[in-house]
C-alpha cells in the first residue's frame, strides 16, 4: 500500500519557551510510514529573522510510526530546537508517508492542544 507523499509543510510552529507545572509544552511531527520501505525524514526550519536550519534527521522504520516531539528535534550544529519563537517548517521523506502536527501548550492554567494534517 502507498500512501502520502514526501513533502509536507508546516506554516505555524511555536514550542513556548516556558512550562507550567509537571506539563511540559512542545510540538510533534508524527509520521506514518505504510510502506515496505523504511522512511528518512529531514526537517528544515524557516524563521522570520535568520536563514533556515537543517535538523538531523530522523528514521521511521517500515510499516511504522514515529512521534518526533520537541525535544528529539536536533539541529545538524548540534543545538536544540528554537523555542519561544514562530517557526515554519517543511518536512521532506524519503518514501510518501503521512505527517500530523500537534502542538501542546501549557502555558496558562487551561491547556491547551491543537493537531492538523500538513500541506
Amino acid at each position: 500500500m502507498t500512501a502520502g507523499k514526501t513533502e509536507w509543510i508546516i506554516p505555524d510552529m511555536f514550542w513556548p519557551a516556558a512550562d507550567n507545572g509537571i506539563y511540559t509544552s512542545h510540538e510533534a511531527i508524527c509520521v506514518l510510514n505504510v510502506s515496505d520501505a523504511p522512511c528518512k525524514v529531514g526537517i528544515r526550519f524557516y524563521f522570520e529573522d535568520r536563514e533556515p536550519a537543517e535538523c538531523e534527521e530522523i528514521l521511521c522504520g517500515a510499516r511504522r510510526t514515529k512521534h518526533i516531539r520537541s525535544e528529539m528535534m536536533k539541529l545538524k550544529d548540534g543545538s536544540d530546537a528554537p523555542r519561544g519563537m514562530p517557526i515554519a517548517a517543511v518536512v521532506t521523506c524519503s518514501v510518501p508517508a503521512v505527517v500530523q502536527y500537534t502542538r501542546v501548550d501549557t502555558t496558562q492554567e487551561p491547556l491547551a492542544m491543537m493537531t492538523t494534517i500538513p500541506f
